[in-house]
């Protein structure tokens, strides 16, 4: 019998590739896996979405709009571009990261889809199925996920609450093998809010120049920091460790949907050469992002008013302490408050909350009563917490906070005749071991 006969016989059953099964979104399972049926009575208020557009409420900067549309007009970006991006969008990255100690110029930069994008390029490029990388637990889950599409391990180090979220280096080292191809470090944070200090940056890049091991630096959050807070890029305090740098457009100017991203290449003692012709031929794949707001760019970073970042910064730090003020003070409940970025931890005292199994579990319960929809913190591997976003509007930040305060009075339960008292003798699970109210140190 003839193979075609065979084939025939068979009937039709195509075959899906490893990379296609290897790729799973830990966000994506768990949130689509909940039941999730708000309150009919309540309209729904979503802090779970890391998307600063949802509510209208922050504006993208004029500029970039005129920008943009100044590119449709010319006529002249509707063709392909250069598979890394145009050299004067390139030099425009350049110009706008570079600092008197971190110098670099338009063949450093590749334009991205999005840090994402760019995310994606580093990984594929630094590593093969069988090496590892290590990545921040909790951090942003698409880490995992891309890394894992492609057959390369992943190896999560713990980040410290009690220490405003500072990498546990000592855990950190212990991961590192051999196979280790790199480190992701994401400051400011997402999924915790933390901005690294200057003396902290400069003990991980000891250990990576111990280890030879590069960084990938997660910066899509760059210059995103309250007051009191001074931010530092990776690559501003490296003199010999290697580090990618993704950043883009999405979070300091409001435009997620545009999906512009880069890397930066902080070359240190030409250590990078083949990773940046293996970053050309990876750029070569999907040939470039969006070519109209490649042209922007220039305009874009060089043109956006000081009082666009300022006035964004001071809502979102607002929320962030109307957060803080009105969690603090809910039982059961310890927030930990972010010193950047667009989101707030708020640890769960589960002991307290005996009839939840899980923070899935109670989260879920969340929405059914309060219609208030916070991400657990499974979604970053870190069980008994969840994640609040700061963008929303404050008047929504308010009455979430009533309805959270709502929740927990109903479901609390005292444990040994403590009643909304920090219980200074236990352990609260998913904590690392530390005790309650440590995760509130360092705020």
């Amino acid at each position: 019998m003839s193979s075609e006969i065979k084939r025939a016989k068979k009937g039709w059953s195509v075959p899906v590739s490893k990379m296609a099964t290897n790729t799973f979104n830990p966000i994506r399972n768990i949130v689509d896996t909940m039941k999730l049926t708000p309150h009919p009575d309540k309209p729904m208020i979503a802090l779970s979405i890391g998307d600063p557009t949802v509510f209208g409420n922050l504006p993208m900067p004029e500029n970039c709009e005129v920008a943009v549309t100044e590119a449709v007009k010319k006529r002249s970006f509707n063709g392909y571009a250069p598979s890394i991006g145009y050299e004067d969008s390139r030099q425009a990255v350049a110009d706008y990261v570079s600092t008197p100690t971190s110098r670099v110029d338009s063949k450093d930069v590749v334009l991205a889809s999005g840090a994402s994008g760019a995310l994606d390029l580093c990984i594929s490029c630094l590593a093969d199925e069988g090496d590892n990388i290590l990545i921040p637990r909790p951090g942003f889950s698409l880490y995992k996920t891309l890394a894992e599409s492609l057959g390369i391990e992943v190896r999560q180090y713990d980040l410290l609450p009690e220490k405003s979220w500072e990498i546990d280096l000592d855990h950190l080292e212990s991961l590192i093998d051999s196979n280790t191809r790199a480190v992701i470090v994401c400051n400011p944070s997402n999924p915790c809010g933390s901005v690294y200090s200057r003396e902290h940056l400069l003990e991980i890049l000891q250990t990576m120049e111990r280890k030879r091991v590069p960084i990938i630096a997660d910066e899509i959050y760059e210059h995103f920091v309250f007051s009191g807070q001074t931010y530092y890029s990776m690559a501003s305090l490296s003199e010999n460790v290697p580090v990618l740098a993704c950043g883009g457009l999405t979070k300091r100017y409001l435009v997620p949907g545009w999906r512009m991203g880069w890397i930066v290449i902080n070359d240190r003692n030409d250590a990078l050469v083949e990773v940046r012709g293996g970053l050309l031929k990876l750029s070569q794949r999907l040939l470039g992002p969006n070519t109209l707001v490649q042209a922007a760019l220039p305009s874009i970073l060089a043109n956006t008013p000081e009082s666009f970042y300022r006035e964004t910064l001071e809502y979102i730090e607002n929320n962030a302490n109307v957060f803080y003020q009105h969690l603090s003070q809910v039982p059961g409940l310890k927030p930990v408050m972010p010193q950047g970025a667009m989101y707030m931890m708020v640890g769960l005292d589960m002991k307290h909350f005996p009839e939840f199994k899980s923070d899935v579990d109670l989260t879920e319960r969340l929405v059914t009563e309060q219609s208030v929809f916070c991400l657990p913190a499974a979604c970053f591997q870190y069980p008994n917490y969840f994640r609040v976003v700061l963008t929303v509007p404050t008047e929504k930040v308010s009455e979430a906070c009533e309805r959270m305060a709502a929740f927990c009075r109903e479901h609390y339960k005292p444990i040994n005749g403590i009643n909304g008292k920090p219980d200074l003798t236990s352990k609260v699970n998913g904590l690392n071991g530390h005790c309650a109210d440590e995760i509130c140190v360092g705020k």
